[in-house]
């Protein structure tokens, strides 16, 4: 029998694909047409081509399967089409569960993600019993997550045997495309953040996050959901470590979140006209705006989660980067 993991060929989802063949499972990957495979280079895989916007290549997919590992969204937190992330996180999550539970899959991970969870004010750490809603969601991105968990959770209680971890900011190899978090990495290493906006963030090797993954497999509570994070520091803590390691002295000047909002409006307006990324996001700058600090207390205690110190990811990140 095969364990189906979906987005294994980005940053998570390729951890969790190697964990899972160190546990001895066959893999097989849930595969867009055209994507860029190379994190699964030289792994014995069974690669599936498909997409989560197309319900009828997910039963393929599923067939024969006896886990599955949810990883894939789209993680943009700018996109010309909004209704795109909601058409990958919110209707293609339920369709690949419902799938999945069609083809009996006996057990599933769902990769959820912090950003669906409260944060409380004063930089307090939350955690998966902090008060939140939708009205508290920034942008597409975290509402469209936040209405995906919410249906696998109704899902998982009309009896479908689903697990969901919420990874915090992971870091590490292979972040080929990169995330926000290893743009940082990237620009660190290159001398290219002589300014910064202070935030603060959860930081954890995504390792770790691949091994909590496994362990929520195997310990998890149907219908629970587990934070997989690490350490929480300053935006401006974690910039003064990357210097170290790079070599390079630390941005200088902190900017207000007022001066860069309006440069972010303009980013996305010129990212409009062009076609190309924005430079800055305004979800960005108003989710840097909380200090989005969260305990893993609970996959501690439940699962045996014991994540890496921040110094270790930090260093893996420079050392990927620094070769890719």
């Amino acid at each position: 029998m095969s364990t189906l993991v979906t987005g294994a060929t980005g940053f998570v989802g390729s951890a969790v694909a190697r964990r899972l063949l160190q546990q001895g499972h066959a893999v097989r990957a849930l595969v867009r047409p055209g994507a860029d495979r190379s994190n699964l280079a030289g792994l014995p895989i069974e690669v599936v081509e498909g997409d989560l916007t197309r319900p009828d290549t997910l039963a393929r997919a599923c067939a024969g399967c006896a886990a599955l590992f949810h990883v894939a969204a789209d993680y943009r937190l700018w996109a010309p089409d909004p209704n795109d992330l909601y058409r990958t996180n919110v209707q293609g999550t339920e369709a690949l569960l419902q799938a999945a539970g069609d083809a009996g899959v006996a057990r599933i991970v769902y990769t959820s993600s912090v950003a669906t969870l409260g944060i409380p004010p004063g930089g307090a750490e939350g955690d998966e019993c902090t008060p939140v809603a939708l009205a508290d969601m920034i942008g597409h991105y975290k509402r469209s997550k936040f209405l995906a968990e919410q249906r696998v959770r109704e899902l998982a209680a009309s009896g479908l045997p689903v697990v969901i971890v919420n990874p915090s900011t992971p870091l590490g190899p292979r972040d080929i495309k990169p995330t926000p978090t290893g743009r940082i990495v990237r620009d660190a290493l290159a001398g290219r953040l002589p300014a910064y906006v202070d935030t603060g963030l959860n930081l954890v090797h995504v390792d770790d996050v691949a091994l909590g993954h496994w362990l929520a497999f195997e310990r998890g509570q149907v219908g629970e959901r587990y934070v997989l994070g690490g350490s929480n520091l300053s935006l401006r803590e974690m910039l003064e470590q990357l210097a170290a390691l790079c070599g390079r002295q630390p941005p200088r000047w902190r900017l207000p979140h007022g001066v860069v909002l309006p440069i972010a409006h303009l980013a996305q307006g010129w990212a409009r006209l062009t076609g190309t990324q924005p430079l800055a996001t305004v979800e960005e700058v108003r989710m840097a705006r909380k200090l989005m600090y969260f305990s893993s207390a609970r996959a501690r205690r439940e699962l045996g989660y014991a994540p890496r110190p921040v110094q270790q990811a930090l260093e893996d990140a420079v050392r990927w980067f620094s070769r890719a």
